[in-house]
């Protein structure tokens, strides 16, 4: 599917065919695409938790507002994100650049992250985002739909995946094939409304 097909037709699908499942190979392409996604200083925070006991789903759906997408979706991720991961290895991050770029950035990471736990938060937050586009357009081009998911009880969900203390949550995303068309969009805001020439009004 064209990029641009993928972007526009991609809907937050609420009805998923709860007998369908996607084969081994379709999830690691899946997964393969999402860690395309950019991050800053290549630190890659993003962390899928890939939600597949038929019991936790349903312990997750009673926590999502009795949500059907949660059991009934072909996959169920759950993106987290590491806010400590600029801190674990870094080179690690950089082990195939060129040895000079590779110092240099690595030598970044730790003055720009260090005592500003805003931005370890907002740096892995943005990072969940852009994984989760890609995630759900890749989803679009392989044929299938997809929900993003941010209605549930975040704290007593983030208890049953055992979520360590320094990781932060993230949206879940239902992946499948829909049995519902879905609703027309509800309303687009013109791009005169949402876009800016260098700065906002005085």
């Amino acid at each position: 599917m064209d990029t641009f097909d993928a972007i526009y037709q991609r809907r937050a699908v609420k009805h998923f065919d709860p007998t369908h499942r996607l084969t081994p190979d379709e999830e690691k392409r899946l997964l393969e695409a999402a860690i395309q996604s950019p991050t800053s200083f290549n630190i890659q925070h993003w962390r899928f938790v890939i939600l597949r006991d038929p019991e936790l789903r349903r312990q997750i759906r009673a926590l999502a507002a009795d949500q059907a997408q949660v059991t009934d979706a072909s996959l169920l991720v759950l993106l987290t994100a590491d806010v400590k991961a600029w801190q674990k290895q870094p080179e690690r991050y950089w082990r195939n650049a060129p040895k000079d770029v590779a110092q240099m950035v690595v030598a970044w990471i730790g003055p720009f992250h260090e005592g500003r736990d805003w931005l370890q938060r907002d740096e892995a937050q943005r990072s969940i985002g852009m994984a989760a586009q890609t995630l759900m357009l890749a989803a679009k081009a392989m044929g299938y739909d997809s929900c993003p998911m941010i209605g549930y009880e975040i704290e007593r969900v983030a208890e049953l995946i055992r979520l360590p203390a320094d990781h932060v949550m993230g949206p879940m995303i239902a992946i499948g094939k829909a049995t519902q068309p879905v609703w027309p969009k509800p309303g687009q805001l013109a791009l005169a409304e949402v876009v800016l020439e260098n700065r906002f009004p005085a």
